[in-house]
């Protein structure tokens, strides 16, 4: 009898710490990974190009982007009162700040053609620095991002183009940069809101995810509203892993992982994102000159897959993504590749 109400005992103590475990929110249980965690920055370099997707040079041709993260940073007081304008968000001890600088191409599909083809898109380029924050409220995380830029020629993205062309990858030599964009500073500021708990499941070792999401999005460079939802399964002791860093109007995410107890550990993910635009400077032209400008489609969508690779305190990951047509008489949908490069320390 004894040894019975033992284990009786034993069993409900088990069940106590269970519906215990079950009842912390995500602000909670990241709370207590964060605080443990002795790398608490990371450093990001992410590369996005047609020839690492489809293998064509046109359209989006190519984006890179470098960030920093500080997840234990220390906000001034407009940063408080910016939280503030926003509903349910908090900054709390999950909070990070992130910085990030980058540069974008945009191409017709014959870039060997001298003359603007008017009926396809511009020649643009994009150079911008942006700062955000992401926090953990609850069960939900809140991402802010301000990017201040140019459109045109200061962006350098002609010289940076011809010399990867001319001097890394062989490629044909693009001679339609004197149809450019006109230099235009630009202004962007992006939320998106995500529901990281909003179903999981341990399939034995392993833990699947499914995350639904939203944002707005306003500036002269994008204007839109989005909407959409991820996928990903990993190993359930490494469940702490954020989405691949990318370059917008995709998903920003902030990269961030788990040091691996073991020293290595992977990640699969795919999803959807939908965008209603308002505006985009790369098929609108330019905001306050006449430029050329192609009719552009309203409604676009990025599918992508990837997978991450950890060890210790680097992470890799590779992400294909294909693109809805984004402009009146494009022949097809664009794919075009992203790798990233994390470092934690």
């Amino acid at each position: 009898m004894k040894a019975r109400r033992l284990t009786a005992i034993n069993t409900a103590l088990i069940l106590a710490l269970s519906t215990s475990a079950q009842a912390q929110t995500l602000q909670e249980r990241i709370q207590s990974k964060v605080q443990n965690d002795p790398n608490k920055r990371l450093i990001t370099v992410v590369y996005e190009n047609d020839l690492i997707g489809k293998g064509t040079d046109q359209h989006y041709t190519n984006g890179v982007r470098f960030s920093y993260m500080d997840v234990s940073a220390e906000f001034p007081d407009h940063a408080e009162k910016i939280a503030d304008l926003i509903p349910t968000f908090d900054i709390n001890e999950t909070s990070s700040a992130f910085y990030s600088i980058g540069q974008n191409m945009y191409t017709p599909r014959n870039i060997r053609q001298r003359t603007q083809d008017p009926d396809d898109r511009p020649w643009a380029g994009y150079l911008y620095g942006s700062i955000g924050m992401i926090t953990v409220t609850d069960n939900h995380t809140d991402e802010l991002e301000a990017s201040i830029g140019v459109v045109g020629s200061h962006s350098l993205a002609e010289q940076t183009q011809k010399f990867v062309h001319r001097h890394i990858t062989g490629s044909p030599i693009p001679k339609g940069w004197s149809n450019q964009l006109n230099n235009e500073p630009t202004l962007m500021v992006g939320w998106k809101r995500a529901f990281p708990s909003a179903y999981s499941t341990e399939i034995g070792p392993t833990i699947f995810t499914a995350t639904p999401h939203y944002g707005i999005t306003l500036g002269n460079v994008y204007t839109f509203a989005n909407t959409g939802f991820s996928i990903r399964i990993s190993p359930s002791e490494d469940s702490l892993q954020d989405s691949p860093v990318r370059v917008r109007p995709a998903l920003p995410g902030t990269g961030y992982f788990e040091t691996p107890e073991d020293g290595w550990s992977w990640y699969l993910f795919a999803g959807v994102d939908g965008r209603a635009i308002g505006r985009n400077i790369f098929l609108d032209g330019n905001t306050f000159v006449d430029s050329h400008s192609i009719d552009k489609n309203h409604f676009v969508a990025d599918l992508n897959a990837g997978f991450a690779l950890t060890y210790q305190n680097i992470r890799l990951s590779y992400t294909i993504v294909s693109r809805t047509k984004e402009y009146k008489g494009q022949d097809d949908s664009d794919l075009f590749g992203a790798l990233s490069l994390g470092y934690k320390f």
